[in-house]
């Protein structure tokens, strides 16, 4: 064979392969994100809520510590969101009012609840926020809202 023949041959081959990926690879992606109508569906509508909560202080007292946290949430969380809630502790990074980017100590409040309480839970929600802020001299809570399936 020569060696035109070859390269002919070689390009034909991965030409055929490319457009057979291109050709599956919306159905597996499909496959991937649960259009797959064979796989039942599990758990009820629900909303997950993620709070990010600095640590420092920006007057720079004491940042807060876990016994501080924790005591916030008995006292402002758990009395709303009695039926349970995800404390994490992490490390982040944000940049703060003046410009500088800030690294620090950080938990994140993970909540779920079903859809149909998501206005009452949003007002308690944002009170935890605003005493958050209040009660540690923060400048602001994050927040991140998503949908989500759970079941218990």
């Amino acid at each position: 064979m020569s060696l035109r023949r070859a390269a002919a041959r070689t390009r034909a081959l991965l030409t055929g392969a490319a457009l057979l990926l291109a050709a599956a690879a919306p159905t597996a992606h499909a496959t991937l994100v649960g259009a797959d109508s064979s796989v039942p569906e599990r758990g009820a509508p629900y909303v997950e809520t993620q709070l990010f909560f600095g640590t420092e202080r920006p007057d720079g007292g004491p940042a807060v510590s876990d016994r501080q946290f924790m005591a916030f949430v008995d006292k402002e969380v758990t009395p709303g969101f009695p039926k349970g809630l995800t404390v994490q502790s992490g490390l982040g990074q944000w940049r703060d009012v003046s410009g500088r980017i800030e690294k620090e100590r950080s938990y994140e409040l993970i909540l779920l609840y079903p859809v149909g309480q998501a206005a009452a839970s949003d007002r308690r929600i944002e009170e935890i926020r605003r005493a958050y802020e209040k009660t540690f001299g923060q400048e602001s809570v994050g927040r991140v809202d998503d949908r989500a399936r759970a079941d218990f």
